[in-house]
């Protein structure tokens, strides 16, 4: 094997030998000195099979009908800028590329949790057109990801620079960490390049990197930052602004308004043909974004989306993405739709909001993000004041009789094509009607 110091990942307990160590000065290192080959570096990509880093370097193989023929997905081990034991993860054109520590037996990590940290060297090489995430896979159902797009392209072309997290930016209350299976993980996406070392947990650590709060992320208005949508994002906010303008310099006033993610965003796409059968009669609006969290839309709602309208209705469905990208707990995914609810009563007084429930996702019932979603769902009903505030969950129309969500219907049992949005108009159209009428 070439140079296997740097080939697999390790795991070793470092304290120091004198009877005065303290707690405080207790390492865990998965990358450095030392060998314990049952833990090894896996590299992940949008296209082919994950493979693991046994050499120099690895690269995805890429299918035979891939979707971007341009994507690639890559790693390789050896000594950059001076540091000897450097994992480099290399991606171009992917959704979605990742090296991770795995394949040993659950760490317990709860000695860190209190007062450690998580700390690494990072040498940023190129990130124009791509963003970077820390992530830890805490458990079955337990995956916290940790954004560093911004500061990371601060960084890019600086060298190598210690980070130091405290593990609370990766834990939240009720989380168990005595069996971790994946301690660390970088995942990134677009297109870029980032090396990685010596990376440990500490005992008694310093943070030196700032981490959000996750009971107050959800509610914390921000503009969307992951790496694919830094360049379109505030632009489609200020296309949305100049819509709104045109429509009322023409004399004409939205009766409905739509207010979500992508999934809203597809009223303009594969959901165009029903929209107008169903909703250009209304003037409608679509405020749909792809990408957006509860913290997104309170943004985008402060910075203008909705003023000087003055809609019957308002149409709001947000947070699949909350549980989906980030896992958020129900109840910070709910407070979040509450203040977005709390910022509509606001803005728009006279409109009732129609609350429409998560929509499904996964093909089973069983599945993760499916039971995720339905436990907001849980949450949100009791919004509804049935005076400004209406909750529907037309979700059943979506679903198998056995609960099973078909992709004729979302295709990536997700987003709907246009038999989805046909099913979503059709199942919303009673109450939509018996509220624009009252």
């Amino acid at each position: 094997m070439k140079n296997p110091a740097h080939v697999f990942a390790t795991l070793a307990l470092a304290a120091a030998a004198s009877g005065e160590a303290l707690a405080a000065e207790r390492e865990l290192m998965l990358h450095g000195p030392g060998i314990l080959p049952s833990w090894h570096v896996t590299i992940a990509g949008f296209e082919g099979p994950e493979q693991v880093l046994q050499g120099d370097a690895v690269t995805i193989p890429k299918p035979a009908n891939s979707q971007v023929p341009s994507g690639s997905v890559g790693a390789r081990a050896g000594a950059v800028a001076g540091m000897p034991q450097a994992l480099t993860l290399q991606w171009k054109d992917a959704w979605f590329a990742s090296l991770r520590f795995d394949g040993a037996s659950p760490l317990d990590l709860r000695p860190y949790v209190a007062s450690g940290t998580v700390e690494f060297d990072l040498d940023v090489l190129e990130l124009d057109q791509g963003g970077i995430y820390f992530i830890m896979r805490c458990g079955e159902e337990c995956y916290r990801k940790l954004p560093f797009v911004s500061a990371a392209r601060t960084m890019q072309g600086r060298g190598w620079r210690h980070l130091s997290f405290s593990l609370a930016c990766f834990a939240r209350a009720g989380d168990d960490f005595s069996k971790v299976p994946g301690p660390f993980a970088l995942e990134a996406n677009g297109s870029g390049q980032v090396a990685l070392a010596n990376v440990k947990f500490v005992q008694g650590g310093k943070p030196n990197t700032a981490c959000p709060d996750y009971r107050a992320q959800t509610v914390t208005p921000e503009p969307l930052s992951h790496a694919w949508a830094l360049s379109t994002w505030l632009p489609r906010h200020q296309l949305k602004l100049e819509e709104n303008r045109k429509l009322k310099a023409a004399g004409k006033q939205p009766q409905v308004v739509f207010i979500g993610d992508s999934i809203t965003e597809g009223w303009e796409k594969s959901g165009a043909p029903v929209w107008q059968r169903y909703y250009a009669k209304y003037d409608a609006v679509a405020l749909g974004f792809g990408g957006d969290h509860t913290e997104n839309v309170l943004w985008r709602l402060q910075h203008g989306e909705v003023d000087g309208l003055a809609p019957k209705v308002a149409v709001l469905m947000i947070g699949t993405n909350n549980t989906g990208d980030r896992n958020d707990d129900p109840e910070t995914t709910a407070a979040g739709i509450k203040a977005i609810i709390d910022d509509l009563g606001r803005r728009l007084p006279d409109a009732k909001v129609l609350l429409l429930a998560v929509f499904p996702r996964e093909e089973q019932p069983s599945a993760f993000l499916r039971r995720l979603n339905e436990k907001v769902n849980e949450r949100i009903a009791g919004f509804a004041d049935g005076r400004r505030v209406f909750f529907a969950n037309i979700n059943a129309s979506f679903l198998d009789a056995d609960g099973r969500l078909s992709r004729g219907v979302m295709p990536d049992l997700l987003h709907p094509q246009e038999k989805g949005y046909e099913i979503w108009a059709r199942s919303m159209e009673p109450i939509l009607q018996k509220l624009l009428t009252e």
